[in-house]
């Protein structure tokens, strides 16, 4: 069943750039939908992207809770946990 912003299983991913410390945990945890820009911090590559274990696990290991992933049908969050 698709929504307004997605399928079923995506998700939304977003980088706080002012948050972010740059110490590249994440990108190396998920090549496909992270990357460190020019500045040496977190973007997101693709902002819609299929919900995986290697994006639930970069936002879960950000040492400063830069990288949320939320449900792009709902937006409940996913990563990282409450």
């Amino acid at each position: 069943m698709a929504g307004a912003n997605g399928t079923a299983g995506d998700v939304v991913v977003r980088v706080d750039r002012a948050r972010c410390v740059g110490t590249g945990l994440c990108a190396a945890t998920a090549p496909d939908d992270l990357a460190l820009g020019e500045d040496g911090r977190a973007r997101v590559r693709r902002q819609v992207t299929v919900s995986g274990e290697e994006l639930t696990e970069a936002a879960e290991m950000c040492p400063v809770e830069a990288i949320t992933v939320r449900s792009a049908l709902d937006g409940r969050r996913i990563a990282p946990a409450l």
